[in-house]
């Protein structure tokens, strides 16, 4: 068979592959890995080599990732396990790991994959208010007032955008005083731009897109048992008073609020 380094370097398609390479020995250390995973986690390459893998992984994912690996090191393959990483800057990453053992060198060959708008896409279609909105018209929910367009009219692009701006006004929920300029310096965008993507991508006004996605977060907090007041919701919320909040909640939702309360 003729040498594979005639026809190609690998060297070379270890660098430019968009996916994880990496080699990591049974000590839980990195012992090589391409360009990608420092340039998805925000470390040099000497970072990376230098704390134990597990340091760089999210807090919650590490105990079955270490369960995981001790499978591993026992010979027995990995297909399609995913975990999450923690960017230099903070940021969560989603992988999906296939790895191979070479027991005899006491090495890990490993290829993963960025899964992460996969994931953010699946939390919007579970979470946000585009969804949930086609949710209560399925239940028969009287929404009348309601025009947001249907999550299967936007783009991947769009679902993805919307995801971060609803994460950022979840984020900052508390602050009654939620404007647009907060949100515009944070997605990188001028007011009057950030104004015209959201009504364009929502078919409804920016202050009307945060007033929906606060009252569907008093939603989660009514299902979620730890508040019993309209006072408490009103303020989990971010809205001014609780008489605003119970008069937009029923005009929102078709009943008043105190009838979740009761």
């Amino acid at each position: 068979m003729e040498n594979l380094n005639g026809i190609f370097d690998l060297e070379c398609f270890f660098h430019l592959s968009l996916d994880w390479l990496c080699v990591a020995g049974f000590d839980g250390y990195f012992k090589k890995i391409n360009p990608a995973v420092s340039k998805t986690l925000g470390y040099t390459e000497s970072e990376l080599f230098a704390k134990p893998i597990d340091s760089f992984v999210y807090p919650e994912d590490r105990s079955i990732t270490a369960s995981k690996r001790e499978s591993i090191k026992k010979n027995n393959p990995l297909y399609n396990f995913e975990n999450r990483y923690v960017t230099k800057s903070g940021e969560i990453v989603w992988l999906s790991w296939t790895s191979m053992p070479v027991k005899k060198q006491q090495l890990v060959f490993a290829i993963a994959r960025d899964i992460t708008d996969k994931k953010k896409l699946e939390e919007f279609s579970k979470a946000s208010i585009v969804s949930a909105q086609n949710n209560e018209m399925q239940k028969g929910t009287d929404l009348s007032t309601h025009n947001l367009k249907p999550i299967s009219e936007l783009s991947i692009a769009d679902q993805l955008w919307l995801y971060e701006l609803e994460t950022l006004v979840r984020k900052y929920i508390g602050k009654v005083d939620l404007i647009i300029v907060l949100l515009s310096n944070e997605m990188g965008l001028s007011e009057r731009q950030l104004h015209r993507r959201i009504k364009s991508t929502t078919g409804v006004t920016p202050n009307n897109y945060i007033r929906r996605i606060r009252l569907l977060m008093s939603m989660e907090a009514i299902n979620s048992g730890k508040y019993r007041t309209v006072a408490e919701i009103s303020y989990i919320a971010g809205f001014e008073t609780p008489a605003y909040f119970r008069k937009l909640f029923k005009e929102f939702y078709g009943r008043d609020v105190v009838e979740f309360l009761q």
